[in-house]
């Protein structure tokens, strides 16, 4: 009889709860109408297309499908991992990744850091949109700059010449291209990558710099032990996100930008998977490539999260 009593006590919270949720969704369908494009959108463009990340454990025939293709297993792996190349594109990906990281991840926060000093407002804004506009232009036309100024004859090697440059084209020449890479991409993408810092310092009270004013604190001691700590959960939730995206160089600027004569430094992972994707129908190796890629990144981007939450109680998840 008590079990009985139980079960109908239970049976009639657990629909209690519900009534409640339908009563929720019911009170606020609008919002919940509103979401429904999203749920389509990424059910068709992410979720659905993971299907086939199949073909990457299969010979895979386009004429046949992903039904009558040959399963091959682990095959496609091992030959990428066997590849002679493999480790020059994991090293030529890492040094560009690595070295965009150094010097692009910290850039930004200087930039806003600084532009929350400034006093007159106009001159702030004047220098934040100067630093956006290059996000909004085309990379097709940000590569094209860079190899016009770039070029023999181009400005900045004319400039490049006064200090002891031979006068090369700096493209053609390996050693040139990460610092290419990273300083071009910088000047894209520094005045955006900005805006979330100075969102956040917005975020700081401001009574806490009239405290320190009080007990003395110059600019750069308020800077370090109220700005610096201020903005640090969201440098760090950047990073993290950063890092799981290591070994996701854009390939269409490196295909932009690189030539034969520089594939041993510029030939990353992205554009070997490009190459034997479109260009050598190689399906099922490009796919394997890609999602031995995406691997890495999970694991990097965990890995970095758990380091985070370990050492400031800061994390994505």
């Amino acid at each position: 009889m008590k079990k009985q009593q139980q079960t109908v006590t239970g049976g009639a919270v657990l629909k209690t709860g519900f009534q409640r949720k339908l009563g929720l969704i019911g009170n606020n369908w609008e919002l919940y109408l509103m979401i429904i494009p999203v749920i389509i959108y990424y059910a068709i463009f992410c979720y659905w297309p993971m299907y086939g990340a199949l073909i990457a454990f299969q010979d895979y025939k386009p004429f046949l499908g992903m039904g009558g293709s040959e399963w091959i297993g682990l095959g496609n792996f091992i030959t990428f991992i066997k590849h002679p190349d493999f480790l020059d594109k994991l090293e030529n990906t890492l040094s560009i990744s690595v070295s965009t990281l150094i010097f692009s991840f910290p850039m930004p926060i200087i930039l806003a850091l600084l532009i929350n000093e400034v006093r007159s407002k106009t001159f702030a804004r004047t220098v934040q949109t100067i630093t956006y506009m290059p996000h909004f232009i085309s990379l097709v036309i940000i590569c094209s700059i860079v190899r016009e100024f770039t070029s023999s004859t181009g400005i900045v090697n004319e400039l490049c010449q006064i200090f002891g440059y031979n006068g090369d084209a700096m493209l053609s020449r390996k050693e040139l291209f990460i610092p290419i890479y990273v300083i071009s991409g910088l000047w894209q993408q520094l005045g955006w990558n900005s805006i979330i810092y100075l969102a956040a310092l917005s975020s700081i009270d401001q009574e806490l710099y009239e405290a320190a004013e009080i007990d003395g604190a110059g600019k750069l001691a308020q800077t370090i032990h109220i700005t610096i700590p201020g903005i640090l959960p969201t440098i760090i939730i950047l990073f993290i996100m950063r890092m799981g995206t290591m070994l996701s160089v854009g390939y269409e600027k490196i295909l932009l930008l690189y030539n034969e004569g520089i594939y041993e430094t510029a030939d990353v992972i992205s554009t070997y998977t490009y190459r034997i994707g479109l260009v050598d129908q190689n399906f099922g190796l490009s796919t394997a490539v890609n999602m031995f890629n995406s691997v890495i990144n999970i694991i990097l981007l965990v890995t970095t999260n758990k380091i985070c939450d370990k050492l400031n109680g800061t994390s994505l998840f």
